[in-house]
């Protein structure tokens, strides 16, 4: 009986040992497990915002390339108001944060619209400019003036414009007896209050 106790114990001894020999390997190979698990979760959350911010990047920089290519592939506007076709015209400046969330939109315009209607962009930092700003009273931009074919100022649009209501503008410019319209939106940039309203010359706009 006594063997059989002692033989007992002893099982049960070498059992525990082996219970906790068990325990410890286990939650030592669990402190790597975590610790790989935090380490690639880090690695994700920094993959999200690295990609997040060379989005906004690619958006920033597309908007500001999209204002430089307005002025450079602009009609002069004495061509356009003299050729006998529609004219859109924008008055911007690369500073302006409205005209660069717009530009996609106007944009879009240009692409579907241009064989029809004249595109003319004017900087307004640039002085030879000077009197059509004078002309069309621009003190907030972007400002968007669309006129028929006689030269006819038919709609302006100042501020950050929807662009269901540009478009629809712009597809009823050759409707006969249209009142003139103008819509203002709040959210403009105030050329006034711009130092680069100093007005240097650029080679574009």
């Amino acid at each position: 009986m006594l063997i059989d106790l002692s033989s007992l114990y002893l099982f049960l001894f070498f059992k525990m040992f082996l219970v906790s020999k068990t325990l410890i390997v286990q939650s030592e190979s669990q402190e790597p497990i975590l610790k790989r698990n935090f380490n690639q979760i880090l690695i994700l959350v920094i993959s999200i915002v690295i990609i997040s911010l060379l989005l906004f990047r690619n958006i920033f920089f597309k908007s500001t390339y999209l204002l430089k290519s307005f002025g450079e592939s602009s009609v002069d506007p004495q061509i356009a108001f003299t050729n006998n076709k529609p004219t859109f015209l924008e008055f911007y400046a690369e500073w302006c944060e409205v005209c660069k969330e717009m530009a996609p939109k106007v944009s879009a315009f240009k692409d579907e619209y241009e064989k029809d209607i004249n595109f003319v962009f004017l900087n307004v930092d640039n002085q030879k400019w000077g009197n059509y700003i004078q002309k069309f009273a621009v003190n907030g931009i972007p400002q968007v003036n669309l006129f028929d074919k006689k030269g006819n100022l038919i709609s302006t649009f100042i501020g950050k414009q929807d662009e269901i209501k540009i478009k629809e503008s712009i597809e009823n410019l050759e409707t006969k007896d249209k009142p003139y319209e103008e819509i203002i939106n709040a959210e403009f940039s105030k050329i006034q209050e711009n130092r680069n309203n100093e007005v240097t010359p650029r080679s574009h706009g």
